[in-house]
Protein backbone atom coordinates (compact mmCIF):
# COMPACT_ATOMS: atom_id res chain seq x y z
CA UNK A 1 0.00 0.00 0.00
CA UNK A 2 1.50 3.19 -1.31
CA UNK A 3 2.50 6.32 1.86
CA UNK A 4 -0.07 8.49 2.75
CA UNK A 5 1.91 10.82 4.80
CA UNK A 6 1.21 14.31 4.05
CA UNK A 7 4.88 14.91 2.78
CA UNK A 8 4.49 11.95 0.31
CA UNK A 9 0.65 12.94 -1.03
CA UNK A 10 2.08 16.72 -1.63
CA UNK A 11 5.04 15.78 -4.05
CA UNK A 12 2.72 12.91 -5.52
CA UNK A 13 2.96 13.11 -9.52
CA UNK A 14 1.98 10.13 -12.08
CA UNK A 15 3.65 8.31 -14.28
CA UNK A 16 2.51 9.22 -17.93
CA UNK A 17 2.33 5.99 -18.97
CA UNK A 18 -0.39 5.05 -16.01
CA UNK A 19 -3.12 7.61 -17.41
CA UNK A 20 -5.62 5.43 -18.66
CA UNK A 21 -8.65 3.00 -16.43
CA UNK A 22 -10.97 0.42 -18.04
CA UNK A 23 -15.16 0.66 -18.64
CA UNK A 24 -15.42 -1.37 -15.45
CA UNK A 25 -12.73 0.77 -13.32
CA UNK A 26 -14.22 4.09 -14.20
CA UNK A 27 -17.57 2.56 -13.38
CA UNK A 28 -16.54 1.73 -10.15
CA UNK A 29 -15.35 5.32 -9.64
CA UNK A 30 -18.21 7.29 -10.73
CA UNK A 31 -20.20 4.92 -8.31
CA UNK A 32 -17.65 6.46 -5.35
CA UNK A 33 -18.20 9.84 -7.28
CA UNK A 34 -21.81 10.11 -6.88
CA UNK A 35 -21.02 9.49 -2.70
CA UNK A 36 -18.67 11.89 -2.54
CA UNK A 37 -21.22 14.28 -3.90
CA UNK A 38 -23.97 13.46 -1.76
CA UNK A 39 -21.70 14.06 1.12
CA UNK A 40 -20.44 17.49 0.12
CA UNK A 41 -23.92 18.69 -0.63
CA UNK A 42 -24.95 18.25 3.35
CA UNK A 43 -25.50 21.62 5.13
CA UNK A 44 -22.84 20.33 7.73
CA UNK A 45 -20.21 20.90 5.20
CA UNK A 46 -21.38 24.35 4.48
CA UNK A 47 -21.43 25.28 8.69
CA UNK A 48 -17.94 23.78 8.73
CA UNK A 49 -16.29 25.42 6.10
CA UNK A 50 -17.90 28.84 7.47
CA UNK A 51 -16.15 27.43 10.88
CA UNK A 52 -12.36 27.19 9.41
CA UNK A 53 -13.44 30.99 7.80
CA UNK A 54 -13.62 32.07 11.34
CA UNK A 55 -11.26 30.28 12.62
CA UNK A 56 -8.31 31.34 10.37
CA UNK A 57 -9.33 35.10 10.57
CA UNK A 58 -9.13 34.31 14.40
CA UNK A 59 -12.58 34.80 15.60
CA UNK A 60 -13.39 32.86 18.51
CA UNK A 61 -15.07 29.44 17.88
CA UNK A 62 -14.95 26.43 19.74
CA UNK A 63 -11.45 24.09 19.18
CA UNK A 64 -11.79 22.55 15.73
CA UNK A 65 -11.22 19.40 15.11
CA UNK A 66 -9.49 16.97 12.36
CA UNK A 67 -7.99 13.66 12.20
CA UNK A 68 -5.97 12.09 9.50
CA UNK A 69 -5.16 8.66 9.88
CA UNK A 70 -2.16 8.96 7.27
CA UNK A 71 -0.54 5.98 6.75
CA UNK A 72 -3.03 4.32 9.21
CA UNK A 73 -5.29 4.50 6.24
CA UNK A 74 -3.80 1.65 5.05
CA UNK A 75 -5.48 -0.52 7.83
CA UNK A 76 -9.37 1.18 7.29
CA UNK A 77 -8.78 0.44 3.58
CA UNK A 78 -6.99 -2.19 2.72
CA UNK A 79 -5.54 -3.64 -0.49
CA UNK A 80 -8.78 -6.05 -0.09
CA UNK A 81 -11.29 -3.46 -0.24
CA UNK A 82 -9.96 -1.59 -3.46
CA UNK A 83 -12.20 -2.62 -6.14
CA UNK A 84 -10.23 -1.38 -9.12
CA UNK A 85 -7.32 -3.27 -11.03
CA UNK A 86 -5.42 -0.60 -12.68
CA UNK A 87 -2.70 1.51 -10.77
CA UNK A 88 -4.46 4.77 -11.60
CA UNK A 89 -7.50 3.78 -11.13
CA UNK A 90 -6.71 2.19 -7.85
CA UNK A 91 -5.47 5.50 -6.62
CA UNK A 92 -8.46 7.78 -7.01
CA UNK A 93 -10.37 4.82 -5.53
CA UNK A 94 -8.00 5.09 -2.37
CA UNK A 95 -9.05 8.93 -2.76
CA UNK A 96 -12.61 8.46 -2.96
CA UNK A 97 -12.66 6.41 -0.65
CA UNK A 98 -11.10 8.13 2.04
CA UNK A 99 -13.58 10.96 1.35
CA UNK A 100 -16.30 8.34 1.70
CA UNK A 101 -14.73 7.00 5.01
CA UNK A 102 -14.00 10.77 6.47
CA UNK A 103 -17.48 11.94 5.51
CA UNK A 104 -19.85 9.25 7.00
CA UNK A 105 -17.44 7.94 10.11
CA UNK A 106 -14.61 10.03 11.15
CA UNK A 107 -17.28 12.83 11.17
CA UNK A 108 -14.51 15.51 12.73
CA UNK A 109 -14.53 19.58 10.57
CA UNK A 110 -12.93 18.45 7.83
CA UNK A 111 -15.30 19.80 4.84
CA UNK A 112 -16.21 17.17 2.03
CA UNK A 113 -16.01 18.96 -0.82
CA UNK A 114 -17.60 18.13 -4.27
CA UNK A 115 -13.95 17.97 -6.11
CA UNK A 116 -11.76 15.75 -6.97
CA UNK A 117 -8.10 17.38 -7.45
CA UNK A 118 -5.39 16.33 -9.90
CA UNK A 119 -1.66 17.39 -9.97
CA UNK A 120 0.72 18.40 -13.02
CA UNK A 121 2.60 15.26 -14.52
CA UNK A 122 6.12 16.42 -14.24
CA UNK A 123 10.11 15.57 -13.35
CA UNK A 124 12.46 17.19 -11.46
CA UNK A 125 15.84 17.09 -11.56
CA UNK A 126 17.01 17.24 -8.22
CA UNK A 127 19.46 19.62 -6.14
CA UNK A 128 22.71 17.31 -8.11
CA UNK A 129 23.04 14.82 -5.49
CA UNK A 130 21.09 12.56 -3.60
CA UNK A 131 21.12 9.98 -0.96
CA UNK A 132 21.07 6.43 -1.06
CA UNK A 133 18.34 4.90 1.62
CA UNK A 134 19.45 1.45 3.24
CA UNK A 135 16.71 -0.42 4.27
CA UNK A 136 12.91 1.37 4.72
CA UNK A 137 10.67 -1.28 2.75
CA UNK A 138 7.16 -1.75 3.94
CA UNK A 139 7.76 1.53 5.74
CA UNK A 140 10.13 0.20 7.85
CA UNK A 141 13.09 2.11 9.37
CA UNK A 142 16.30 2.76 7.09
CA UNK A 143 19.22 4.83 7.05
CA UNK A 144 20.91 6.74 4.53
CA UNK A 145 24.03 7.32 3.26
CA UNK A 146 24.57 11.30 2.66
CA UNK A 147 26.40 12.38 -0.90
CA UNK A 148 27.81 15.85 0.05
CA UNK A 149 31.14 14.15 1.91
CA UNK A 150 33.12 17.35 1.73
CA UNK A 151 32.24 20.95 1.16
CA UNK A 152 34.65 21.08 -1.26
CA UNK A 153 31.94 19.11 -3.64
CA UNK A 154 29.16 21.92 -3.44
CA UNK A 155 30.24 23.12 -6.63
CA UNK A 156 28.54 20.09 -7.98
CA UNK A 157 24.96 21.23 -6.45
CA UNK A 158 22.54 23.18 -8.42
CA UNK A 159 19.03 24.56 -7.79
CA UNK A 160 16.55 21.35 -8.81
CA UNK A 161 14.61 22.44 -12.17
CA UNK A 162 11.06 20.94 -12.97
CA UNK A 163 9.52 19.54 -16.29
CA UNK A 164 6.22 19.84 -16.92
CA UNK A 165 4.54 17.45 -19.63
CA UNK A 166 1.56 19.53 -19.98
CA UNK A 167 0.71 16.94 -22.70
CA UNK A 168 0.38 14.33 -20.08
CA UNK A 169 -1.29 16.40 -17.79
CA UNK A 170 -3.72 17.40 -20.23
CA UNK A 171 -4.96 13.81 -20.85
CA UNK A 172 -4.86 13.20 -16.97
CA UNK A 173 -7.07 16.03 -16.89
CA UNK A 174 -9.49 14.75 -19.96
CA UNK A 175 -9.78 11.08 -17.62
CA UNK A 176 -10.81 12.65 -14.90
CA UNK A 177 -13.13 14.41 -16.30
CA UNK A 178 -14.55 11.85 -18.16
CA UNK A 179 -14.51 9.38 -15.61
CA UNK A 180 -15.64 11.42 -12.28
CA UNK A 181 -16.52 14.84 -13.76
CA UNK A 182 -20.35 14.61 -14.20
CA UNK A 183 -20.30 14.45 -10.06
CA UNK A 184 -17.49 16.02 -8.92
CA UNK A 185 -15.48 19.38 -10.15
CA UNK A 186 -12.02 17.97 -11.46
CA UNK A 187 -9.37 20.64 -10.89
CA UNK A 188 -5.80 20.83 -11.99
CA UNK A 189 -3.75 21.94 -8.42
CA UNK A 190 0.04 22.14 -8.71
CA UNK A 191 1.09 20.50 -5.13
CA UNK A 192 5.06 21.23 -5.26
CA UNK A 193 5.87 21.01 -1.63
CA UNK A 194 4.77 20.23 1.90
CA UNK A 195 7.09 21.96 3.52
CA UNK A 196 10.03 24.52 2.80
CA UNK A 197 12.21 24.59 5.58
CA UNK A 198 14.95 23.56 4.33
CA UNK A 199 16.22 21.51 6.23
CA UNK A 200 15.17 17.70 5.24
CA UNK A 201 17.10 18.49 1.99
CA UNK A 202 20.05 19.38 4.36
CA UNK A 203 20.36 16.52 6.20
CA UNK A 204 19.35 14.15 3.35
CA UNK A 205 22.73 16.17 1.57
CA UNK A 206 25.25 16.06 4.50
CA UNK A 207 23.69 13.40 7.27
CA UNK A 208 22.25 14.78 10.30
CA UNK A 209 25.00 14.07 12.76
CA UNK A 210 27.23 15.57 10.46
CA UNK A 211 25.35 18.90 10.18
CA UNK A 212 25.86 18.80 14.34
CA UNK A 213 29.91 18.41 13.99
CA UNK A 214 29.18 21.35 10.97
CA UNK A 215 28.01 24.04 13.31
CA UNK A 216 31.49 23.52 14.85
CA UNK A 217 33.90 21.88 12.84
CA UNK A 218 32.89 24.08 9.54
CA UNK A 219 30.16 26.48 10.53
CA UNK A 220 30.83 29.28 7.67
CA UNK A 221 29.88 26.25 5.00
CA UNK A 222 26.74 24.67 6.90
CA UNK A 223 25.86 28.84 6.63
CA UNK A 224 26.54 28.53 3.05
CA UNK A 225 24.50 25.22 2.24
CA UNK A 226 21.61 26.35 4.00
CA UNK A 227 21.74 30.07 1.95
CA UNK A 228 21.98 28.06 -1.21
CA UNK A 229 19.00 26.29 -0.66
CA UNK A 230 17.08 28.68 0.42
CA UNK A 231 18.55 30.83 -2.87
CA UNK A 232 17.48 27.30 -5.16
CA UNK A 233 14.12 27.58 -3.30
CA UNK A 234 13.38 30.86 -4.15
CA UNK A 235 14.34 30.63 -7.93
CA UNK A 236 12.09 27.54 -8.07
CA UNK A 237 9.26 29.65 -6.94
CA UNK A 238 10.25 32.20 -9.01
CA UNK A 239 9.73 29.03 -12.05
CA UNK A 240 6.41 28.51 -10.93
CA UNK A 241 5.14 31.89 -10.54
CA UNK A 242 6.83 32.87 -13.86
CA UNK A 243 4.77 29.67 -15.45
CA UNK A 244 1.23 29.79 -13.66
CA UNK A 245 2.12 26.68 -12.01
CA UNK A 246 1.16 27.54 -8.18
CA UNK A 247 -2.37 27.09 -7.20
CA UNK A 248 -4.62 29.14 -4.68
CA UNK A 249 -4.97 27.02 -1.60
CA UNK A 250 -7.10 29.37 0.24
CA UNK A 251 -9.67 26.68 0.30
CA UNK A 252 -10.04 23.39 2.12
CA UNK A 253 -6.46 22.68 1.05
CA UNK A 254 -4.51 20.88 3.88
CA UNK A 255 -2.00 23.82 4.99
CA UNK A 256 1.27 23.65 6.92
CA UNK A 257 1.64 20.61 9.55
CA UNK A 258 -2.00 20.61 10.27
CA UNK A 259 -5.31 22.35 9.35
CA UNK A 260 -7.30 23.80 6.63
CA UNK A 261 -6.89 26.84 4.21
CA UNK A 262 -10.29 28.61 4.04
CA UNK A 263 -9.55 32.38 4.20
CA UNK A 264 -10.98 35.80 2.84
CA UNK A 265 -7.25 37.47 3.13
CA UNK A 266 -6.15 35.32 0.07
CA UNK A 267 -5.41 36.20 -2.53
CA UNK A 268 -4.18 38.93 -2.44
CA UNK A 269 -4.76 42.56 -4.21
CA UNK A 270 -3.46 42.45 -7.60
CA UNK A 271 -4.28 38.26 -8.38
CA UNK A 272 -5.18 38.44 -12.04
CA UNK A 273 -7.23 35.40 -11.51
CA UNK A 274 -4.92 33.00 -13.70
CA UNK A 275 -1.38 32.88 -12.32
CA UNK A 276 -1.52 32.71 -8.29
CA UNK A 277 1.76 34.34 -6.51
CA UNK A 278 4.02 33.19 -3.56
CA UNK A 279 2.17 36.00 -1.40
CA UNK A 280 -1.69 34.97 -2.86
CA UNK A 281 -0.55 31.38 -0.91
CA UNK A 282 -0.27 30.51 2.91
CA UNK A 283 3.72 29.51 3.47
CA UNK A 284 5.10 26.47 5.67
CA UNK A 285 8.35 25.92 6.87
CA UNK A 286 9.56 23.77 10.14
CA UNK A 287 13.09 22.28 11.74
CA UNK A 288 12.43 19.16 13.20
CA UNK A 289 15.53 17.76 12.36
CA UNK A 290 17.44 20.53 14.20
CA UNK A 291 15.60 19.69 17.46
CA UNK A 292 19.67 19.56 19.24
CA UNK A 293 19.89 23.02 18.08
CA UNK A 294 20.11 25.32 21.07
CA UNK A 295 18.11 28.73 20.06
CA UNK A 296 20.82 30.91 19.30
CA UNK A 297 22.44 28.35 16.90
CA UNK A 298 18.65 27.86 15.08
CA UNK A 299 18.96 31.62 14.82
CA UNK A 300 22.09 31.78 13.62
CA UNK A 301 22.16 28.57 10.92
CA UNK A 302 18.58 27.57 10.28
CA UNK A 303 16.49 30.51 10.90
CA UNK A 304 17.85 33.44 8.29
CA UNK A 305 17.71 30.58 5.31
CA UNK A 306 14.34 30.09 5.86
CA UNK A 307 13.19 34.01 6.33
CA UNK A 308 13.47 35.06 3.04
CA UNK A 309 11.34 32.37 1.57
CA UNK A 310 8.63 32.70 4.38
CA UNK A 311 8.47 37.02 3.38
CA UNK A 312 6.99 35.82 0.40
CA UNK A 313 4.20 34.32 1.54
CA UNK A 314 0.29 35.99 2.26
CA UNK A 315 -0.21 34.42 5.46
CA UNK A 316 2.49 31.73 7.35
CA UNK A 317 2.25 28.69 9.13
CA UNK A 318 5.17 27.27 11.06
CA UNK A 319 6.07 24.26 13.19
CA UNK A 320 5.83 20.31 13.24
CA UNK A 321 7.01 18.20 15.62
CA UNK A 322 10.14 20.53 17.17
CA UNK A 323 9.05 22.35 20.39
CA UNK A 324 9.03 26.19 19.47
CA UNK A 325 9.12 27.86 23.48
CA UNK A 326 12.64 28.11 23.40
CA UNK A 327 12.72 29.67 19.08
CA UNK A 328 9.57 31.83 19.82
CA UNK A 329 11.86 35.09 19.61
CA UNK A 330 13.10 34.34 16.25
CA UNK A 331 9.68 32.70 14.72
CA UNK A 332 7.42 35.58 15.80
CA UNK A 333 9.35 37.88 12.94
CA UNK A 334 7.91 35.90 10.65
CA UNK A 335 5.93 38.60 8.50
CA UNK A 336 1.99 37.49 8.19
CA UNK A 337 2.69 34.52 11.07
CA UNK A 338 -0.89 33.00 11.08
CA UNK A 339 -0.99 29.13 12.38
CA UNK A 340 1.82 27.95 14.95
CA UNK A 341 2.48 24.23 15.74
CA UNK A 342 2.30 23.31 19.29
CA UNK A 343 3.92 19.80 19.18
CA UNK A 344 3.33 17.39 21.73
CA UNK A 345 6.57 17.68 23.24
CA UNK A 346 5.58 21.80 24.01
CA UNK A 347 4.85 23.09 26.98
CA UNK A 348 1.44 23.89 26.66
CA UNK A 349 0.50 26.72 29.03
CA UNK A 350 4.27 28.41 27.95
CA UNK A 351 2.76 28.15 24.39
CA UNK A 352 -0.63 29.55 25.49
CA UNK A 353 0.85 32.53 27.08
CA UNK A 354 2.92 33.43 23.72
CA UNK A 355 0.35 32.82 21.25
CA UNK A 356 -3.05 34.13 22.95
CA UNK A 357 -5.31 34.94 20.46
CA UNK A 358 -3.18 36.19 17.97
CA UNK A 359 -2.29 33.16 16.24
CA UNK A 360 -3.69 29.93 16.05
CA UNK A 361 -2.68 27.32 18.53
CA UNK A 362 -2.28 24.25 16.18
CA UNK A 363 -1.95 21.33 19.13
CA UNK A 364 -0.64 17.95 18.22
CA UNK A 365 -1.88 15.48 20.07
CA UNK A 366 0.61 12.25 20.61
CA UNK A 367 -0.23 9.58 17.61
CA UNK A 368 1.03 6.67 19.99
CA UNK A 369 -2.55 6.91 21.57
CA UNK A 370 -4.24 5.97 18.08
CA UNK A 371 -1.98 2.69 18.07
CA UNK A 372 -2.55 0.54 20.27
CA UNK A 373 -5.06 -2.13 19.38
CA UNK A 374 -7.26 -0.93 22.10
CA UNK A 375 -7.26 2.80 22.52
CA UNK A 376 -7.49 4.24 26.06
CA UNK A 377 -10.45 6.32 26.05
CA UNK A 378 -10.00 8.13 29.23
CA UNK A 379 -6.55 8.47 28.78
CA UNK A 380 -7.55 10.53 25.78
CA UNK A 381 -10.06 12.35 27.09
CA UNK A 382 -8.26 13.80 30.35
CA UNK A 383 -5.26 15.01 27.99
CA UNK A 384 -7.41 16.48 25.88
CA UNK A 385 -9.55 18.70 28.28
CA UNK A 386 -5.95 19.04 30.41
CA UNK A 387 -4.76 21.07 27.03
CA UNK A 388 -8.30 22.83 26.54
CA UNK A 389 -9.01 23.90 29.67
CA UNK A 390 -4.89 25.69 29.27
CA UNK A 391 -5.54 27.14 26.28
CA UNK A 392 -9.11 28.96 27.00
CA UNK A 393 -8.07 32.46 25.88
CA UNK A 394 -6.22 30.78 22.34
CA UNK A 395 -7.71 30.01 18.83
CA UNK A 396 -7.30 26.09 19.01
CA UNK A 397 -7.42 23.48 16.36
CA UNK A 398 -6.60 19.80 17.65
CA UNK A 399 -4.66 18.17 14.75
CA UNK A 400 -4.08 14.18 14.91
CA UNK A 401 -1.99 13.28 12.62
CA UNK A 402 1.81 11.78 11.99
CA UNK A 403 0.01 8.40 12.27
CA UNK A 404 1.82 5.02 10.88
CA UNK A 405 -0.35 2.62 12.32
CA UNK A 406 -3.57 3.01 14.27
CA UNK A 407 -3.14 -0.50 15.94
CA UNK A 408 -5.17 -2.14 13.15
CA UNK A 409 -8.35 -0.82 14.49
CA UNK A 410 -10.13 1.80 12.38
CA UNK A 411 -13.05 2.60 15.67
CA UNK A 412 -9.77 4.20 17.23
CA UNK A 413 -9.59 6.98 14.78
CA UNK A 414 -13.45 6.82 14.66
CA UNK A 415 -13.55 7.09 19.29
CA UNK A 416 -10.83 9.79 19.03
CA UNK A 417 -12.68 12.07 17.00
CA UNK A 418 -15.98 11.47 18.80
CA UNK A 419 -13.87 12.36 22.23
CA UNK A 420 -12.44 15.24 21.12
CA UNK A 421 -15.35 16.88 19.67
CA UNK A 422 -17.14 16.53 23.02
CA UNK A 423 -14.31 18.26 24.71
CA UNK A 424 -14.41 20.68 22.41
CA UNK A 425 -17.97 20.99 22.84
CA UNK A 426 -17.74 21.42 26.89
CA UNK A 427 -15.21 24.45 26.56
Amino acid sequence: MPDQTQATIARKTIEPEAIHASPGDREILRDLSRRVAELAARPAETEKRGLWYRHNALEPTRPLIFCDPENGWNEIITGRDLRCAGELAREWEMILRKEIFWGESICDDRVVQPVFDVPYVYSETGWGMSETKIGGQNGGSYVWDAPLKSYADMDRLHAPEIIVDYSATNRLIVLAEETIGDFLTVRLRGKWWWTLGLTWTLVNLRGLGQIMYDTYDFPDNLKSLMMFLSQGTLARLDFLERNGLLSLNNDGTYVGSGGFGWTRELPRAGYDGAKARAIDLWGFAESQETVTFSPAMFEEFIFPAQLPILERFGLNCYGCCESLEKRWHAVERIPRLRRVSVSPWSSVPEMAEKLGDRYLFSYKPNPADLAAPVMDDERVRGNLRQVLDATRNCRVEVIMKDNHTIGNNPQNVIRWVRIAREEAERR
